[in-house]
């Protein structure tokens, strides 16, 4: 069969066209600019069309041939006329599609309640709105209806996230105990892929939502106690509008603001599935659908195909940061504060790695003792190792190693060594230090860092090292901002005097 997504550069698009590859379709992604699909993993193993879907030509073309059409598009956040752009481009669409002979349309829209038309949310009035049009078309349908979509990247998910890590108490709207059913994103893309063979008889709407129906309240202190949080103090007042708590949640988080507030009004219904019959076409797994706890895991760090593939964290630690794909909005994951560096270094790849690996114990850190001494004496002080464990061999590390208040999380010998600090902190650190010649080709020569030839002339190397934070609550980011201004010191003279180092090294060899 052939699958047609719209919306393929969205956080559900992005997801859902490997999916539908697995599952053997061939998926034609549309764009408008298929340039932003580079890099992805299946960019090579779709078709790739340029159109944007207001445009009936341009959609009417993409959809030829098509078994299924995807419309996962939607206009939130792209300012107050939102509603009549998607009431122009689902029209387009729908037309498009009847006109293309497209065999079925899947649309995925919002759970809404059953009130009076004029009561509910600019946004879900909207979703309803699109899919009444889509119903309409003459083009047998698939709606499902979902309410909170818990995944890293997920506008909602997003909002619950940073408002839960940074703030430890707060009051919320009176909407803070109303009921919601939310559902993982990989339930979401299973009923996605399911509803592409349906039965040509069946045109109609489906709620979808997880096992859990829970408050929104309730789904926080979940959140808190999954990412290692302690449990939050949220008091419902009855004085904050939807317009007064969008710019609570646009000061608070970094969720743009045109797409927290027509989803903070939205949160004023109660939305629960009415009808489970979904399951009736497609069936659950034989392990049932993912709850609340096991979905908010899920996110917090990078899952594919059931195995951790995290380029810097780890699923055994709680609230390890986690890697967003390449379809989810830079303001996605949490917070993560970077502080990265990168040198070329006139020594070769080998003796480079022989100073990394020896660093800490009675090696040093190469940069300026004092400041890591005090950091060590306030650790001890605070309760953690401080600098008093050293290292298990002076020359060689191995995963699981203590380095003084560091651990051996990770190591790709000769390329590649990931500390994680246990030292007493409000929040989880990484110290990363790559050997990595290839790391030079993201490398925009014009924003003054070293260009790939710079790295790969005779006894030249590329020294790559990454400082990582991620906060918990207030405290976090008080102490990241904190001891920002020493990282120049710290950081900068470490990787400075790695480098010198190794270059002393090689010319005494």
């Amino acid at each position: 069969m052939r699958a047609v997504v719209t919306g393929v550069t969205g956080y559900v698009g992005g997801r859902l066209v490997p999916e539908l590859l697995a599952a053997g379709f061939s998926v034609r992604a549309v764009s408008r600019d298929p340039a932003r699909l580079d890099g992805r993993e299946w960019a090579d193993d779709v078709e790739r069309v340029a159109a944007d879907v207001g445009d009936l030509d341009a959609v009417r073309a993409a959809l030829e041939d098509a078994d299924v059409a995807y419309y996962l598009v939607h206009s939130l956040g792209t300012g107050r006329t939102f509603e009549a752009v998607d009431r122009r481009n689902a029209l387009t669409f729908a037309r498009a599609a009847r006109e293309a002979g497209v065999g079925r349309i899947v649309y995925l829209g919002g759970l809404y309640p059953d009130v009076p038309e004029g009561e509910l949310s600019a946004h879900l009035a909207s979703r309803k709105e699109v899919e009444e049009i889509l119903l309409a078309s003459g083009v047998p349908t698939a709606v499902l209806r979902a309410a909170v979509i818990l995944g890293s990247g997920s506008s909602s998910f997003e909002m619950m996230r940073y408002l839960t890590e940074r703030l430890p108490a707060m009051t919320t709207p009176r909407w803070v105990d109303n009921r919601i059913q939310p559902i993982a994103i990989r339930d979401v893309l299973r009923y996605l892929v399911g509803a592409a063979t349906l039965p040509p008889d069946v045109s109609r709407g489906f709620d979808i939502g997880g096992p859990d129906v829970l408050t929104y309240r309730e789904m926080m202190h979940r959140y808190a106690r999954a990412a290692g949080l302690r449990r939050r103090i949220i008091v419902g007042v009855p004085v904050l509008t939807p317009r007064l708590s969008s710019h609570w949640v646009g000061l608070v988080t970094p969720v743009p603001s045109g797409i927290a507030r027509p989803l903070v009004d939205s949160l004023q219904h109660e939305v629960v599935c009415r009808k489970d019959d979904v399951r009736r076409f497609v069936p659950d797994p034989a392990e049932g659908l993912v709850g609340v706890d096991r979905a908010i895991e899920l996110a917090l760090a990078r899952i594919h195909d059931g195995e951790v593939t995290t380029r810097w964290s780890s699923a055994s630690v709680p609230g390890a940061p986690s890697d967003p794909l390449p379809t989810d909005p830079d303001w996605a994951g949490g917070s993560l504060y970077v502080d990265e560096r990168r040198t070329v270094v006139e020594a070769p790849r080998e003796v480079l790695w022989q100073v990394i690996e020896e660093i800490g114990g009675q090696g040093g850190w190469y940069s300026w003792s004092l400041a890591w001494r005090a950091r060590g004496l306030l650790d001890r002080l605070a309760g953690g190792p401080g600098l008093r464990r050293g290292r298990r061999d002076e020359h060689r590390l191995r995963v699981d190693d203590v380095l003084d208040f560091w651990r051996v999380e990770a190591i790709e010998p000769g390329e590649r060594l990931l500390l994680r600090a246990e030292m007493k902190l409000p929040g989880l650190a990484w110290l990363e230090l790559r050997v990595d010649e290839a790391a030079a080709e993201a490398t925009d020569a014009d924003d003054g860092g070293p260009s790939l030839q710079d790295a790969t002339g005779p006894g030249r190397t590329y020294f790559a090292q990454r400082a990582l934070f991620h906060p918990h609550g207030l405290a976090g980011q008080a102490y990241w901002w904190s001891v920002a201004p020493f990282h120049g010191v710290v950081f900068g003279g470490m990787q400075r005097n790695v480098a010198q180092e190794a270059e002393r090294l090689a010319q005494d060899r």
